[in-house]
């Protein structure tokens, strides 16, 4: 018996343990609820391995190069570039989508219900997405998980670090090395406890809404989910074969990966091993400390698909319609605003109340969406995650430093793991 469960991998335990969520969430919802500090404890030890990893392997990847300082500028340049390509592609398909389906066309914007939790309609400036980029303080911006922060910050420390000579500069390397490699097996040893934490969030989530929560705007839901299929056919599947990505490698490394940020909605959670995962199919660290993190903050493909989408719903269940002229203003708006979407749960929400008070649409929509957010939010965070992997790759491509041996070698491993 122990030798079977010993051959049931992550991947099926935490496919398991959803299964199991699910199931209490709907034949004991008060219990269910009470769950949810598993699935902060799980949140909590994951989120604390963020700041170490990235800090870690970042200054490894551009300080243990020396003074070759054009390379990183070189790798920002193209993944700036590659992001605004590939979430301007999004937009496109997200503001299509809903003009096709129109899922808002019939829906009664009620008043918002007391206590119902609607974000402020504070709008993101280029100016202000500028200034959030640069932290006051590495440990304020550790405390509060501001990963664009800490890549600024780890970047800037890892240029002046190439600079120093000798001892210190050694000694400083071989701490960072050796946070990096820790914190990968601290990593290990916090997923062992996955399955747990997934579940008890799976678990939490039908407890307090129900199974109502999958029927609730059923074909806006729909919408999206086909919109996100539509755009990694139309898009992450064509730039995987333009930049030759090992397709079974990649598939079989980001599976977990994903599985985490569905479960969870957070992007955050499921980093970690994604960057493991990275490496391990032939990525070089440096280019996965740096492309991942930035990606979260400027590749954001779901949630900006998503934005689109829920933007059109608003005016279509407000009876707006907007002209072209209006529609390409409010991508362009987009465009600018989702880049500072945090890499958390429900940050996407303030960014569309942003954009709807801009456009002076209603922010009842809100309430309405509100309602299947959670469904959503899985499905737009997993093409977050997905996309910014890919990211990685692509880049390690276009650098011509990814390893094709160690992918080989990554695929082969993985039916033998599962056997």
């Amino acid at each position: 018996m122990w030798t079977l469960l010993r051959r049931i991998s992550l991947t099926q335990w935490i496919l398991i343990g959803m299964l199991v969520g699910t199931l209490i969430g709907w034949a004991a919802p008060d219990f269910a609820i009470s769950l949810r500090p598993l699935s902060t404890t799980f949140l909590r030890m994951i989120k604390s391995i963020i700041v170490p990893i990235i800090f870690g392997t970042l200054v490894v990847g551009i300080a243990g190069h020396g003074d070759d300082m054009k390379r990183v500028g070189r790798l920002a340049f193209k993944s700036l570039v590659y992001f605004e390509i590939v979430t301007t592609l999004a937009l496109f398909i997200g503001l299509l989508a809903v003009p096709l389906v129109r899922p808002g066309v019939g829906v009664e914007l009620p008043p918002p219900a007391a206590g119902t939790p609607i974000p402020g309609g504070q709008q993101p400036t280029f100016s202000s997405v500028l200034e959030h980029i640069v932290p006051q303080s590495f440990f304020e911006a550790a405390v509060s998980n501001q990963v664009l922060q800490i890549v600024f910050f780890s970047v800037i420390f890892a240029v002046g670090l190439s600079q120093v000579r000798a001892k210190p500069k050694e000694a400083m390397l071989g701490f960072c090395e050796g946070l990096a490699e820790t914190m990968f097996k601290f990593t290990a040893i916090v997923m062992k406890f996955a399955p747990i934490g997934i579940g008890a969030a799976i678990a939490v989530t039908v407890g307090h809404s129900g199974l109502d929560v999958l029927k609730n705007l059923g074909l806006l839901v729909l919408t999206l989910y086909a919109a996100l299929v539509v755009f990694g056919l139309v898009v992450l599947l064509p730039v995987a074969r333009l930049a030759r990505v090992p397709l079974r490698a990649f598939l079989s490394a980001v599976k977990e990966p994903a599985l985490i940020a569905f479960s969870t909605t957070s992007s955050e959670a499921a980093l970690p091993k994604a960057m493991e995962r990275m490496e391990a199919i032939g990525v070089p660290r440096r280019i996965v400390a740096f492309v991942m993190p930035t990606g979260y903050s400027f590749n954001l493909d779901g949630s900006t698909l998503y934005l689109a989408v829920a933007s059109i719903f608003a005016a279509q269940a407000a009876g707006v319609h907007l002209t072209l002229g209006q529609q390409l203003l409010m991508m362009l708006t987009l465009m600018v605003t989702s880049k500072g979407v945090a890499a958390v749960p429900r940050a996407s929400l303030v960014i569309l109340a942003g954009t709807l008070t801009s456009f002076n649409l209603p922010l009842e929509a809100i309430a309405v969406i509100l309602g299947v957010d959670e469904l959503m939010d899985m499905a737009r965070t997993t093409v977050n995650l997905i996309g910014n992997c890919l990211a990685t790759v692509v880049m390690g491509r276009w650098e011509g430093e990814f390893d094709d041996k160690k992918a080989a070698a990554y695929a082969q491993e993985q039916p033998a793991a599962a056997a």
